[in-house]
């Protein structure tokens, strides 16, 4: 389900501090939507982006897809045509600890992209990775069915849901 209620991630900080991870300040906002949340769901992979196309091709439920990227900047692993997809399946955002591609399409789709950053190059197709894992992105701990709130102040993940949704 997507959080549809308003929200300030400074404000959820100051409601929940024991309850709140706080990334590191390291992703660039991309998408036509600035503020998005939901449950997290999750994938691992290195130059490979088959496995977040099969995962954003499926109902995303207002989820927020979380992609270790290995923190690797040397391709993209989303781009205009699976921002695109992921916002027709229901995806509220995505979050890639790698880059993206396509920024001028990515920034017209109706969904939250945060990323390190983007590069043209775009990623190889071996189908390689893992999905519905722990992950360690920008120095917290993100395991699927955690809630992600994300807004122009930055990224936090909590164990539970911290607003009405």
């Amino acid at each position: 389900m997507p959080v549809t209620t308003p929200f300030y991630t400074a404000d959820l900080c100051d409601a929940w501090p024991d309850d709140v991870r706080i990334a590191e300040p390291v992703f660039e906002a991309y998408g036509g939507v600035a503020t998005f949340g939901g449950q997290v769901r999750t994938v691992r992979v290195f130059e490979d982006n088959v496995r977040v196309k099969e995962t954003l091709s499926g109902a995303g439920n207002g989820d927020v897809l979380v992609v270790d990227g290995g923190g690797s900047i040397r391709c993209a692993l989303m781009g205009g045509d699976i921002a695109v997809l992921a916002a027709n399946n229901g995806w509220s955002g995505v979050v890639v600890y790698g880059c993206v591609r396509d920024v001028h399409e990515i920034d017209a789709v109706d969904i939250g992209v945060r990323a390190l950053a983007s590069c043209p190059r775009k990623s190889t197709k071996r189908g390689l990775g893992e999905s519905d894992v722990p992950l360690n992105v920008a120095g917290i701990d993100v395991n699927p069915g955690d809630y992600l709130y994300a807004d122009a102040d930055g990224l936090i993940v909590a164990g539970r849901s911290l607003i009405d949704r």
